[in-house]
């Protein structure tokens, strides 16, 4: 919908004169006409009383004449944001998962400061529910997370998934013996912090395996971390298997140290999500911006293998 013909309603339905609303948006009385006729037939419905000897609008155009002036005040804010100085300057509090930390977050800092100079960044490292909390408070500008947040007040969109594997050192379980689940079971189980998503999962992965193997639940030890550099470097000691991603260990994963053990289930992926409130900033928009495309670049160029880009 053209809304230079909206705009001519509006101006017309206020000056109720074909010739002044000419004169007042410099066109001629017959091209006012014309914009006139073309939104009624887009509409479909008559906007002026053409039967009556004064200028008179139609009962429904008196309707719609409050959705009109809406949409004209709307394009004029958008016309006078777009005028406004484009430069992304001021301070951006930035709150991400320590999954993003070991994966494209120093890639994403530095297209940020290239991308934006002048704007500065305090970066908080936490767990989900508190990133969560401290974004609705609005203590935090943008979060990047595990899965999105319900709200209708905050925007949350999904930008990569991370696999998860269940990760060992190589000789700590046998793989080509038989009773491979009932061994995982009866060894620690490491994964990230406890109250996390990925944690309750593997609650309730653990206890369905458990059951189908007949082992008392009780016997099973789950450790949790919110330090996936402690996870990893339990694993490297043999403590135990750990249910992460294979992304934090590709490098161990490639040189043999570490393995994929094959047991079924395989934990749920990670989905890792971006929030940001409805109305925030152009800043934050631009970092939100920019947070997607450093991501999908890490996911096509550096990790394919072990994490897939949502977009």
């Amino acid at each position: 919908m053209n809304t230079r013909f909206i705009d001519t309603f509006v101006t017309l339905a206020q000056l109720r004169s074909f010739r002044a609303t000419a004169r007042a948006l410099h066109a001629t009385p017959a091209a006012i006409s014309l914009r006139i006729k073309s939104l009624e037939a887009e509409l479909q419905t008559e906007l002026i009383d053409r039967a009556s000897k004064e200028f008179r609008l139609t009962a429904h155009a008196e309707y719609l004449l409050g959705h009109a002036k809406a949409v004209v005040d709307a394009t004029r804010r958008l016309q006078s944001a777009a005028r406004k100085e484009s430069a992304v300057r001021g301070r951006l509090r930035l709150g991400v998962i320590e999954s993003v930390v070991h994966s494209w977050l120093a890639q994403y800092m530095r297209e940020l400061n290239a991308n934006y100079p002048e704007l500065e960044i305090d970066l908080a490292v936490d767990m989900s529910h508190v990133l969560e909390r401290r974004l609705r408070a609005r203590e935090l500008d943008l979060v990047i997370q595990v899965e999105g947040i319900d709200s209708n007040e905050i925007v949350s969109e999904a930008l990569a998934i991370y696999p998860v594997h269940w990760i060992a050192k190589k000789g700590l379980l046998d793989t080509r013996k038989e009773g491979l689940t009932q061994r995982l079971l009866q060894t620690p189980i490491l994964t990230f912090g406890r109250g996390t998503a990925p944690q309750r999962m593997l609650e309730e992965i653990v206890a369905k395996m458990a059951n189908l193997a007949a082992i008392p639940l009780e016997q099973t030890r789950i450790t949790c971390s919110p330090s996936v550099a402690a996870i990893v470097q339990l694993v490297r000691d043999g403590y135990g298997v750990a249910a992460i991603p294979s992304l934090f260990v590709a490098g161990l994963l490639d040189s043999g140290e570490f393995i994929e053990l094959p047991v079924q289930p395989v934990p749920p992926s990670i989905i890792v999500s971006m929030c940001l409130h409805s109305n925030a900033e152009m800043l934050v928009h631009a970092a939100a911006n920019t947070a997607r495309l450093s991501c999908a670049n890490y996911c096509a160029q550096i990790a394919p293998r072990y994490i897939e880009a949502v977009h």
